[in-house]
Parts: C-alpha cells; structure tokens; sequence
C-alpha cells in the first residue's frame, strides 16, 4: 500500500503507481464491453443522435442499463454493480467517443445519480436507484442558473416549507440543464427560506416544474440542454436530500465525481480523434507523398500520442490511489474528496489537452476538416465546453492551488518543512516539484491571506502543479513499462513542462517579490530548470512510427 494522501505527490516519491498496463482482467472485460457499446450502439447512429433524437437517446440508456454500464458505481442491492473507480473511469472513457452521447451518458450516471446514492436516505435510494441504474428513469443535475455559475452559493432558488411541514414549494429558474429535455427527475438546488442551501428530488411530473426549449448550441448538438422554470413547484417534505443547509457538500462532493470522470472521460474521444487521423494522413497524399513522411505531420501526430499518455497517466494513477484508499476501509465519498486536488488537475489538462488534439486533427485533416462529412469537425465543436463544465479552468486552477494552501495552513499536508523531498533517483518531476514549493511558499509569506485576492498568482503556481503531477505520473508509468515511444513521450514532455513552469515561476515571483529577495527566489528558479538537450524530430519520428505500426494509439 502506498499510503499516498491527496497533495503528497507534491512531497513523496511516487513510486509504483496504477496504469493502464496494470489493469486486472474484471477491469479490463468491462472495458471492452463498454467500448463495444460505444462502438456497436452508439457510434453508427451519430447523424440520430445529433438530430436531437431524445427518444432514441433513452432507448440507448436504458440498453446501456441492461448491460450495466449504469450501475458501476452503485450498490448491487440497488441494480449496481459496486465496482471500483477505476473500472468507473474506464466505461466512462469508452463512452466519450461521441460529445452528445457522452454528456448524456455522464449526467445520468454521476451528477444525476449519484447525489441520491451519496445522500439519499434508505427510502429515496429504494425508490430512485434501481430504475435510474436500469436505464427506466433518467436523471439530471440542476444547479447552475441565469446568474450564478462558478458561484453555485450565490444561487436564487428559493425553497419553503409549508405551514404543516408536509412539502416544499420551489421558486427559481436553472439553467444549461444537461438531459432536461426528457428527465424523469432532477436534482435541484435551492435556499431555504432564501438562506440555507439544499438539495431537493424534484419528479418531472411536479406542479408548478416547466421545462424551458431546448438551447441551441455550438456543440453537443444531440445532447439535450434546456431552463427549468420552478413556480410554486410543490414536493413533499421527504423529498429533501440530506439535511437542510447541506447543499453545498452535496454539490461540491459531486462536482469532485465529475471533474475526476471528466479528466479520463476524454480518452475515449481523444484516441479515436487520433485513430481518425492517422488514418487520413496514412490514405492522404500531397506532392506524391502520404502525409505522414512529412515533419510536421509527424509533430502533430507524435504531440496527440504524447497528450493521450499523459493524461491516462494522471487519471489512472489517481483512481487507483481512490480505490487503495476505499479498499483501507475509508468510505468512496471520502476517498474521492480525499483526491479532490488531483481531480481538478485532471479535468484541468485532461480538457486543454483534448482541445489541443483535436485542434492538431482538423488541422491535419485540412479543409476537410472543416466539413461535416468528416467527425473531427463535429469534434472540434464538442471538445470546446470540456474546460467550461463541471467547474471552469479558472476556477478549478484557484482550487488547486487554495486547497494545497488550505491542507497546509492546517497540518494535514506538510509543504514547507525543512526536510527535503525525497527524491526518484533524478526524476525530472522533481524539479518541477521543487519549483512548485518555492513558489507556494514565497506566494503564501508575501500575500498571507491576501493571497486569494491575486488570481493570475494561484493560477500560475496551479500551472506549474499540474506540470509537477502530470510528469510525476508519465516518468513514473514509464518506468515500470518502459519502450522506446514512450521514453520518446517523457523527453518531450520533460522539455515542454520545464520550459513553461520557469516562465510560470518567474511570473509567480516577479508578482510576490520586489528588490533582492526576488533575484535570490529568481535565481532558485533557474537552478531548478535544467536544460537536456534533446532532438525533436527524432522523438517524434520514434512515436510516430509505434503509431503506424499499431495503426493507432500503441498502449491501448
């Protein structure tokens, strides 16, 4: 057991850690199921989908439900399948390979249920479960509204309690309402008394509930996404979820649950983007050549491998250190909170990278890519609303960077010791480590608690975090499985993230400190950036050719 607690990764030594390498064969054969689903199910009805067929949408749910692909996550005395996070973040990566599918598919099985089985009483979990993890019922999750996004507590919904204390009346409008459109329920937020946030179950069906028309948007087109309109909307008083006042730990609790199937749900559609493509640039000849003879095709495509390998690192590491933690007897919600930094590092760089991917695939596909006969133009619109949900990279990079600095200021995660880290034997993580420490502490000492106040700070020092853990987690996997792309992928990647945390660092510290105590914190800074001479070309022509010969992705 490695013993490992949310953060530490920033002062231990990773050691062994969980990869796709590592997968046992439950894991696996359910991984293969789901990827079938996607495949066989869903993938030849894209043109349905996207046509807004919310009938045929149900019909996929409720055959993903027959095959289990609901219930992963939830008690097997309710229909679930009571399996691990990773096994989790496996089928929700199968099932990414199309946007609108996807979004449908996650708002049922995380936000949409998982608040009742988290919280739900015996009686609500009896009578909500079993069908929403059969496919029978769908799900949604209402939290945002009109004028209140990233601030959820600033929310206007108000909720009252009648004179007998029989039921709730609910007043407000939510919005951008993932499968509003044909839920069976909702799980909405709102104020008591317009003061204490909570959560409620509101049935489709209830008085005074509209559904708003469905919004037209940029991408997930097939998805459904609409207002909900609550006037005097009346439940009963056991429709209340958990306690009056404990909206918040529901909401964020499961906002943690979505970033971390966010950050690997994206692998899906980020391997296939790069399947795609290959394949065109394979079959594509310019100037008597297919495209892949060509250097910068090969940069491109050697980058999406790269980007592909990193964020599968992050994501399996961190699930199996979820599953370690649940598996010393601590409870799943716990765990998950337990990593709730490293679920915002990875839906952070696991969203930029996938924009990054298929910013290079349409790129490569050429005016063809921009036409809807090809799916890397539906993609490209898709991809854009990952690092706007589920919190914004904005808001997610100040998370990681306040929760460090919380855990600290309480003892629970020691950063600023004088111990030195312990160090991988000249793992290049550690620089990165190093950096973000020196950082945090010349921040924290200049700005105290004023430093929540200097945002281009957090967000910097939560950059070089991210860099730190990302890296961490690819020299780490490679060690234990090593070949000669994936060394290819650490050079490159070691190259990329030293460069762009100096320039995070030195703008950290130009901001913090003033006169010579700058210059010293400057020049730790640049000590901590040790250049390796590499050759670019080389590397990429080293991954690119493992992708030619596994005609895709090579560590699937």
């Amino acid at each position: 057991m490695s013993g490992f607690r949310g953060g530490e990764f920033l002062v231990r030594s990773v050691g062994k850690t969980m990869s796709p390498e590592s997968f046992t064969e439950e894991q696996r054969a359910l991984a293969v199921t789901a990827h079938r689903f996607a495949r066989e199910e869903v993938l030849p009805h894209a043109a349905r989908i996207e046509g807004k067929d919310f009938a045929f949408l149900r019909e996929l749910l409720l055959k993903a439900g027959g095959v289990g692909l609901l219930g992963v996550d939830l008690p097997e005395q309710y229909g679930g399948l009571a399996l691990d996070k990773t096994t989790s973040l496996l089928v929700a990566s199968a099932n990414s390979i199309l946007g609108s599918w996807s979004v449908t598919f996650g708002a049922q099985t995380s936000i949409g249920t998982m608040p009742i089985a988290y919280f739900g009483d015996d009686a609500q979990k009896a009578h909500w479960l079993p069908k929403l993890a059969s496919g029978e019922w769908v799900s949604a999750y209402a939290l945002t509204e009109p004028g209140s996004g990233s601030d959820a507590l600033g929310a206007r919904t108000r909720a009252t309690l009648s004179a007998d204390g029989k039921s709730w009346s609910l007043d407000g409008t939510k919005q951008f309402i993932t499968n509003a459109g044909f839920a069976d329920v909702f799980i909405v937020f709102a104020k008591v008394d317009g003061e204490k946030f909570s959560a409620f179950i509101v049935p489709r069906d209830t008085p005074g509930l509209t559904v708003g028309p469905e919004e037209h948007k940029l991408g997930l087109r097939g998805s459904s996404t609409c207002q909900l309109l609550l006037e005097g909307a009346t439940i009963p008083s056991g429709n209340l979820l958990g306690e009056v006042g404990k909206g918040a730990k529901i909401a964020f609790n499961i906002l943690n649950i979505g970033r971390l199937k966010l950050g690997a749900g994206v692998l899906g559609a980020m391997r296939m983007g790069l399947e795609n493509t290959l394949g065109y640039c394979t079959a594509r000849k310019q100037f008597g050549k297919p495209l892949t003879a060509f250097g910068l095709t090969t940069e491109k495509l050697a980058r999406m491998a790269m980007n592909i390998y990193v964020v599968e690192s992050m994501a399996f590491r961190t699930s199996g250190y979820i599953d370690e933690l649940i598996a010393s007897g601590s409870g799943s919600l716990k765990a998950i909170e337990e990593f709730s930094i490293e679920a915002s590092i990875m839906k952070v760089l696991g969203s930029e990278m996938s924009n990054q991917l298929v910013d290079d695939a349409l790129q490569l596909h050429g005016g063809y890519g921009y036409v809807a006969d090809y799916p890397v133009e539906r993609g490209y619109r898709d991809v854009r609303i990952n690092r706007i949900f589920e919190g914004t990279n904005e808001i997610n990079r100040m998370l990681v960077t306040g929760m460090l600095l919380k855990r600290a200021f309480k003892g629970e995660l020691s950063l600023f010791g004088d111990r030195p880290l312990v160090s991988d034997a000249g793992s290049p993580a550690d620089h990165l480590k190093q950096l973000a420490l020196l950082c945090l502490k010349s921040a924290g000492e200049a700005f105290g608690m004023e430093l929540e106040h200097h945002q281009v700070v957090l967000a910097s020092m939560a950059d070089i975090v991210i860099d730190a853990y990302a890296l961490d987690s690819v020299v780490a996997r490679t060690a234990q499985h090593g070949a000669p792309w994936r060394s290819a992928v650490v050079d490159l990647f070691t190259n990329l993230t030293h460069q762009r945390s100096l320039a995070a660092a030195q703008r950290v510290l130009c901001i913090a400190l003033k006169g010579a105590e700058l210059e010293q914190a400057l020049e730790k800074a640049r000590a901590l950036h040790v250049f390796k001479p590499f050759d670019a070309e080389a590397l990429n022509q080293t991954i690119a050719t493992a992708l030619e010969a596994a005609r895709g992705y090579p560590a699937t």
